[in-house]
């Protein structure tokens, strides 16, 4: 198994459990946090849908800049529905599998860098930041939307085995 392989195959048991969990998103409770200090669920939402595309970032570029000196900052996505939030998801996911389909093994050990009005905020290789902050960073906000779920009776999908809502 190739190295894009293995990763693209992570990639896609993420992505997949992802949008599971994204269907499962209550409308009605799209302003409701469980803490002061914690986000929204349409902000967690949002921030999920938007992920996907940080893979066509991290494989078609060299480096992303959130507040580039000559354009506007870059502005996160705001769904406000279920619907617009798999919508965005879906779009972002199929440039993403698009852009794994036509890297080469040797992209991925290029370096990349995440920017801030020209300087950079880290640099690490383009594997690193799919395997970093695409993968385990959605996975992690995705475990905070289940828990968002939990709390407020939203059944949990089965993601790595049956959860107390259902079978997998």
């Amino acid at each position: 198994m190739s190295t894009i392989e293995m990763i693209f195959g992570d990639f896609e048991q993420e992505m997949a459990n992802t949008r599971k969990t994204l269907e499962r998103l209550p409308n009605d409770k799209w302003d409701w946090k469980i803490h002061e200090k914690s986000n929204t669920i349409g902000w967690v939402a949002g921030h999920l849908a938007e992920i996907p595309k940080w893979t066509t970032s991290a494989l078609k570029l060299d480096s992303l800049d959130l507040c580039p000196p000559d354009a506007p900052a870059l502005q996160p996505a705001c769904p406000k529905t279920r619907e617009e939030t798999l919508e965005l998801f879906d779009k972002n996911l199929a440039e993403a599998k698009e852009a794994f389909a036509t890297v080469d093994v040797e992209d991925l050990h290029k370096p990349w860098s995440l920017l801030q009005s020209g300087t950079p905020l880290f640099t690490m290789t383009k594997l690193a930041v799919i395997r970093t902050w695409v993968i385990n960073h959605t996975v992690h906000h995705r475990a905070i939307l289940t828990v968002y779920f939990r709390v407020n009776d939203i059944p949990v999908p089965a993601l790595y085995g049956p959860s107390g809502d259902e079978e997998s």
